[in-house]
């Protein structure tokens, strides 16, 4: 997983190179969220992964100066890391997010919705109100397709009808937390609103789409397919809303994992290489830049059942991009603890 270097924080990603995989930069996010992974595994797995580091120690490191982080997600998710750690400074990391002000302004949503779920779990006396406005917020925001916005309070001209993947299962999550903690059955309606577009709207092969019409729920742009999301964003989303609901998400994980074991879009191939000990980052189109994504976009802003329809021709998937980041491995322990494992 990429072990913390000198300075306490895990690496931004690896990639390949000839000498083998190397790790470049470092991120306080990608850092938090692992500690968030490795809280539900055993001492003999965190040390295996971690050497002599411990879940505390990157706990405490990341509250260490959170007093000066600007960022509100890296904010949030130290907060979380230390709700389910029970280590490292939650006061601190609780104080900088009230300083930061979530409630209020143009905000990424998924950073709203780390505010949301880090509340919850930390259930720190005080913050109920705190927390309530922001799942009013976050229900106040899911737009008429059933898709949360990209930005709350604000978006841009050309592309602020778009929302991405990460956009649906951060506030689907976060609402379930919050309705598992309060009752509110807004919550609990919106997070089962949002989950039912998106399973209504996976790929035939199981692959979870990329970018969403707010305004009608529509897949504006399906590509890049990243593998997180088909192994751990979407099955802790939907896990989440399916222990606040009951309901059975297990069809829906199932597809997405049966994608990254056999993409269509690389003729069968996967992302897991067994011989690097690693799963690549995600499939994307043979495109310069991000051109299908933006054509798309203004396409869709022109009207919204208006698409460029040469997209699939002239760019088809099927390119990989060779590189992982942490996050990725923090979530599919959070998704998939050993318990959940064991009854699969």
């Amino acid at each position: 997983m990429y072990p913390s270097r000198d300075d306490g924080l895990f690496a931004f990603r690896v990639r390949p190179t000839p000498a083998g995989l190397v790790k470049e930069g470092v991120s306080r996010r990608y850092t938090a969220i692992t500690t968030i992974g490795l809280a539900t595994e055993s001492e003999a797995d965190v040390a295996a992964t971690l050497g002599p580091v411990t879940a505390r120690a990157l706990s405490e490191r990341l509250t260490q100066d959170v007093d000066g982080v600007a960022n509100l997600g890296d904010v949030a998710l130290t907060l979380w890391a230390c709700a389910v750690t029970g280590h490292g400074d939650r006061d601190a990391a609780l104080t900088r997010l009230r300083q930061l002000q979530p409630e209020a302004g143009a905000l990424p949503t998924v950073e709203v919705a780390w505010s949301l779920a880090a509340l919850c779990l930390a259930a720190a006396p005080g913050t109920e109100a705190l927390r309530d406005r922001l799942a009013s917020r976050l229900v106040g925001a899911l737009g008429p397709g059933s898709v949360f916005p990209h930005v709350l309070g604000g978006g841009g001209v050309l592309r602020g009808h778009v929302a991405c993947f990460a956009d649906m299962v951060y506030p689907i999550q976060a609402l379930s937390f919050h309705y598992k903690a309060t009752g509110q059955r807004s919550s609990l309606d919106a997070a089962t609103k949002g989950a039912e577009l998106i399973c209504r709207r996976q790929g035939p092969a199981g692959q979870w789409w990329w970018h969403y019409d707010w305004r009608t729920g529509d897949v504006v742009e399906g590509y890049p397919v990243y593998a997180v999301h088909q192994d751990s964003m979407a099955p802790m989303a939907l896990f989440a809303l399916q222990e606040a609901s009951g309901r059975d998400f297990r069809e829906p994980v199932d597809k997405g994992l049966a994608w990254l074991a056999s993409s269509p879009e690389l003729g069968g191939g996967t992302l897991v290489d067994r011989g690097a000990g690693i799963v690549w980052r995600k499939v994307a189109r043979r495109e310069p830049g991000k051109l299908s994504r933006y054509v798309q976009a203004i396409a869709s802003r022109a009207h919204p059942g208006l698409r460029a329809p040469f997209t699939d021709a002239l760019f088809p998937p099927g390119p990989i991009d060779y590189e992982d980041r942490p996050y990725h491995l923090g979530w599919v322990l959070h998704a998939f603890p050993a318990d959940r494992v064991a009854g699969w």
